[in-house]
């Protein structure tokens, strides 16, 4: 059973990139994908439309992976994503299933 989700935020533009990149990461089995508003990202990094509405559009990714996996996935994000301003935390999984 996977024991931690890491939600990812990146811009549209950098959508496919990381979907692809998640594709190719073994040790993640399982992700979503969708469309988010982000609030309280720094003002410098939205255009004049997402500073009138006060929110930028941002796509939300939750992948589901393994502890002992943890400090190689995100070692691996963080080059190749470095500099992107791709934002991500870490939450437990307390349960998963399927309701077969």
């Amino acid at each position: 059973m996977p024991d931690l989700c890491l939600t990812l935020l990146c811009p549209p533009a950098l959508e496919e990139r990381v979907l692809d990149t998640l594709l190719m990461t073994p040790e993640i089995a399982l992700f979503t994908s969708t469309r988010a508003a982000a609030h309280g990202l720094s003002h410098a990094r939205l255009n004049a439309n997402e500073q009138v509405l006060g929110l930028a559009v941002m796509i939300q990714v939750q992948a589901l992976l393994n502890e002992t996996d943890r400090a190689k996935v995100l070692a691996s994000l963080k080059v190749t994503f470095a500099g992107t301003g791709l934002h991500y935390w870490l939450t437990p999984v307390n349960e998963t299933g399927e309701f077969a």
